[in-house]
């Protein structure tokens, strides 16, 4: 197939472009690169060092003899995103092209609206581009298990069967997200929706849950093809953070009760998913969501498995004052059969996954900045304490 990989130098978009190249599709990445400019804005920087994306195309072509072109704009910008729709004429778009930080998205009204603007207009414009272009692209959209946020019934994949005064009907699954950027992805998720029944699109929403590790086939074969890990209080992401903490003989922050529980896979995993989405297609007029994760834990759980796995002495601390609003201690079970059923072979959190994330870490201890692990940004306050620079009105393409 051709396919258009949006946000593809981002942390989860560049390792699967790389796999879906590997297996024989002509893989276009399209990316405006802001995301590299988030750590400029931040102060910070992946812990593993990042390629430019030129040089990652060029030693990928070099390693694996095959070719990853290279679109730069916005989707914001409606005629590239019409151009190059028309331009490369693909079968398949894999869309993580959007601002994916929550707390990045709560820093203040100006991070809020750059996030809702970038991440909703950029997919109506991408929704449009199809619908005038080639209804039957198939747009494989990443979503996130956030959108449902933590009710006290089961989570079902996107739809829920419903009885109302002797009616019954299955309707989509109510949502209620806990920041600006996953309320983004609940007006996307809507949006496509409403585009597959009015226009006759086909979309496969994938509901992602909290992604680990940093390798894959693909990433492992030369240093420059490496995708990010990130840490710190904006992008880092819990196990990342756990283990930086670790490795850097920091206590491991839990946050509130420690009882979040979430929905969690293994970055290989992703690139599997996305790839069965790809080969097993939605129906033309049909919007599906599959919820994408393989394993659930609460942060207290993460924090005790870093501890077990580490080899150096681990303190957790406890019951520190939560940045976000959320519940925490809460009922936490979601289906998760669509990919299953499809073939996914799951990769599980284990001790000696995170050993390697240990590893991983130590190896690179000197670019870590463990003041930058702190969360800055409060969700009960409209302005954080977060000092930052000025956001680009026009940044489109982000990872997720």
């Amino acid at each position: 197939m051709k396919i258009l990989v949006l946000g593809g130098d981002g942390y989860l978009g560049w390792p699967t472009a790389l796999h879906l190249s590997a297996l024989g599709h002509h893989i276009t990445v399209v990316d405006n690169l802001v995301r590299r400019e988030y750590d400029a804005e931040m102060g910070v920087d992946s812990v593993v060092p990042i390629a430019l994306l030129d040089e990652r195309v060029k030693k990928w072509k070099e390693v694996s003899g095959r070719r990853i072109d290279v679109r730069i704009g916005n989707l914001t910008d409606a005629a590239f995103t019409y151009g190059v729709v028309a331009e490369c004429k693909p079968d398949a778009i894999v869309h993580f092209g959007e601002q994916r930080s929550a707390p990045y998205s709560m820093i203040d009204r100006e991070h809020a609206v750059y996030t809702q603007v970038n991440n909703v207009v950029g997919t109506l414009n991408l929704m449009y581009a199809i619908a005038e272009t080639n209804p039957g692209i198939h747009l494989v959209k990443l979503g996130t298990m956030g959108e449902y946020g933590y009710p006290d019934i089961d989570i079902e994949e996107g739809f829920i069967e419903i009885t109302h005064k002797a009616s019954t009907d299955v309707l989509p699954y109510p949502k209620q997200p806990g920041s600006f950027y996953h309320l983004s992805k609940a007006h996307d998720s809507a949006n496509i929706m409403f585009a597959c029944r009015v226009w006759g699109l086909r979309s496969t929403d994938l509901n992602q849950g909290i992604v680990y590790g940093q390798s894959t086939i693909e990433t492992d074969l030369d240093p420059v093809l490496a995708t990010r890990f990130d840490y710190d209080g904006v992008f880092g992401t819990v196990l990342n953070r756990f283990c930086v903490q670790a490795v850097m003989g920091r206590p491991l922050t839990v946050y509130g009760a420690g009882g979040q529980t979430r929905g969690m896979l293994h970055i290989r995993d992703t690139v599997a998913c996305v790839t069965l989405a790809l080969e097993n297609p939605a129906e033309q007029g049909e919007f599906r969501v599959f919820n994408q994760f393989t394993e659930s834990f609460s942060v207290r759980d993460m924090a005790e498995m870093v501890k077990k796995a580490s080899t150096k002495p681990v303190q957790i601390a406890q019951g520190l004052a939560n940045p976000r609003v959320e519940r925490e201690e809460h009922y936490f079970h979601a289906a998760n059969t669509k990919l299953l059923d499809l073939g996914l072979e799951p990769h599980l959190l284990n001790s000696g996954v995170i050993a390697g994330m240990l590893d991983l870490v130590e190896r690179y201890r000197d670019r870590v900045d463990p003041e930058a692990i702190a969360p800055t940004v409060q969700w009960r306050s409209s302005a954080s304490t977060l000092k930052t620079g000025n956001t680009s009105s026009d940044a489109s393409f982000l990872e997720v």
